[in-house]
């Protein structure tokens, strides 16, 4: 029988380990994608550690239900090498994207189309098998998205930066204020974003990031205007050139310090979006909550209507390509290091 091999987690808050087992053999609707590319995720890093940070030196313990050895890695593209018997044998050779976010099939939620809600999920590299190997068995044919003509490397961070930066801007397409967009935290998810939302949106785009080279790369990447959160004076500085604030904000970084700019930058009336998981608490006067008449929305990852909503759009040529780096998959656990350590821009992508 032939081989799989995988870059595992065999202990929490511990390295990466490879690990051997016989390849499954997909049952029923299941399909086994040999994989090309698997990109790297920030909550990969979550879930290595095992715990979330809920701020006040309190964590959410992320281990329950897993089982170790157990593979990481969520954004996949690669060929279907088999299928089981009730899947379409069509499928069998095919250059696909896989989607992650996979419910159970059988709640309200699911039934809905809202996979990403449910409480029973089985998301892939999440709570099952994921992508940092050489294969990954898929639940079902119906969440392989065809990508042709994109470049694989593309077609597999939409999956995950992507869908989660297109479902966060998306719940700002509705407003009926459409002056001004800030984009906090410019990692894989914030430039991805930045992409998106010069295709969703008409008016300038508007970014911040501590890091001098993210900002440097957002303007160089269609970034109007880019802002370092740090800067003495920065909120009033903002308030003043923006008239009031910004009608629409994302939150992509996700922690104390991002959500405190993103409220003190938002306009009367306006909407904030968080989709990062950086952690931490955040508090706000109620008073505050109310005259300002804000919105705060929290936002993971989107449905499989949107994904292919999203592959739509790329296949069309409407979204331009972000920057992507090219690495070993072998390398896995130096690329963990090196973005735990804040030195990556972009997005690192895995080969086999």
């Amino acid at each position: 029988m032939a081989r799989m091999v995988r870059q595992s987690l065999v202990k929490f808050d511990a390295p990466l380990c490879e690990t051997i087992i016989d390849t499954p053999k997909p049952q029923g609707r299941e399909v086994l994608v040999r994989i090309e590319r698997c990109g790297l995720c920030h909550s990969d890093l979550h879930i290595q550690d095992g715990y979330a940070d809920l701020g006040g030196g309190k964590r959410l313990d992320t281990t329950r239900g897993m089982t170790l050895p157990f593979t990481l890695g969520h954004e996949i593209a690669g060929v279907v090498d088999e299928v089981g018997p009730d899947a379409p044998k069509e499928l069998i050779g095919k250059k696909q994207a896989v989607f992650p976010w996979i419910g159970c099939g059988q709640c309200r939620d699911c039934a809905a189309g809202d996979e990403n809600l449910c409480v029973k999920q089985r998301f892939l590299g999440v709570s099952i098998d994921g992508g940092f190997a050489t294969h990954v068995l898929v639940p079902d044919a119906k969440y392989l998205l065809d990508y042709d003509p994109l470049p694989v490397n593309q077609a597999a961070t939409l999956m995950c930066s992507g869908v989660t930066a297109y479902g966060a801007l998306k719940r700002l397409v509705d407003r009926p204020r459409q002056r001004n967009l800030l984009l906090i935290g410019l990692g894989g998810v914030g430039m991805m974003g930045l992409s998106f939302a010069q295709a969703m949106f008409k008016q300038n785009i508007t970014v911040a990031d501590l890091s001098p080279a993210a900002r440097e790369t957002a303007l160089k990447n269609g970034a109007a205007v880019a802002y370092d959160p740090a800067e003495p004076e920065i909120i009033r500085r903002i308030l003043k050139e923006t008239e009031g604030g910004f009608d629409g904000v994302v939150d992509f970084a996700g922690n104390e310090k991002s959500m405190a700019f993103a409220v003190a930058t938002v306009a009367r009336g306006g909407k904030v979006v968080v989709s990062g998981l950086m952690g931490g608490n955040f508090s706000l006067p109620m008073v505050q909550w109310v005259y300002k008449r804000m919105t705060i929305e929290g936002f993971m990852v989107g449905t499989l209507a949107e994904g292919k909503e999203l592959m739509a759009l790329a296949r069309a040529g409407k979204i331009k390509p972000t920057p992507m780096k090219e690495e070993p998959m072998a390398d896995v656990q130096k690329w963990i290091d090196e973005l735990r350590a804040g030195k990556v821009v972009g997005r690192i992508v895995l080969k086999n």
